[in-house]
């Protein structure tokens, strides 16, 4: 049934695995629609040629752009508009996710790594606090007394476990609330306050900004994988800071 139909399932008459596979529809897991570049590296040439150059690169995360199409920055809310699309292959009219581009805008705008450029009528969240199911994958339990760094998209912040509302059984999904640490392959929903704030979609809808992982400060080490998801109920304040 891996490649052809077998004897011994004469009962069976649907696709073979192989043929599933092959043409296994894989559009619908990209989000076409919201547009999200995180900004990764600024390009300033500085040559007798390139001067006055000024470029955003970065992996268009999902959506599309084009020339010409009104674009928001984030965090400093300024819009402006796509004055080209530049690759190594040459200008583009249009890009779409997955492409890495060098975007320039016709207005000079203050950005930085880990800043986003997205579309004025769809922009995402901006949290200082996001609500996330999380996966431990460290040896060392989840800590809410340590400080970690939290990288998403382009931009890692220093983050601390504000709450865990509660641990899930893989087994029976059952919520163990009550408990205050992860052990290692251990998931739970978590409460996360971060130093600066993300620009973020509920992993449902974006899984490129509905992502994140902490990483321990100390060792550099990830110890855990995160989805964002919407905020159940508010959280007591912390009696902490960074």
């Amino acid at each position: 049934m891996v490649v052809e139909r077998g004897e011994k399932m004469p009962w069976y008459h649907g696709r073979t695995l192989l043929n599933l596979v092959e043409n296994l529809e894989t559009s619908f897991d990209r989000n076409l629609i919201d547009f999200r570049f995180p900004v990764q590296y600024v390009s300033r040439p500085q040559t007798d040629e390139l001067h006055d150059f000024r470029g955003y690169m970065g992996q268009i995360e999902s959506g599309a752009v084009s020339v010409g199409d009104e674009v928001v920055h984030l965090p400093s809310g300024i819009t402006s508009k796509v004055a080209s699309i530049v690759t190594y292959d040459g200008d583009l009219r249009t890009a779409v996710a997955p492409q890495s581009v060098c975007l320039t805008l016709e207005d000079d705008i203050d950005v930085s790594r880990g800043d986003m450029i997205v579309r004025p009528q769809n922009v995402p969240r901006i949290e200082n606090e996001i609500e996330a199911t999380v996966c431990w994958m460290s040896d060392s339990k989840m800590d809410p007394a340590k400080k970690y760094l939290l990288r998403h998209t382009t931009k890692q912040v220093r983050a601390r476990i504000k709450v865990l509302r509660y641990r899930i059984d893989v087994n029976t999904l059952h919520r163990d609330e009550g408990v205050d640490q992860l052990d290692l392959n251990e998931l739970g929903r978590v409460l996360i306050r971060v130093q600066k704030p993300l620009f973020c979609d509920d992993y449902s809808a974006n899984r490129a900004t509905g992502a994140f992982i902490l990483i321990e400060e100390s060792t550099n080490q990830t110890v855990g994988a995160g989805m964002i998801v919407k905020k159940s109920e508010p959280a007591p304040a912390p009696e902490w800071d960074f």
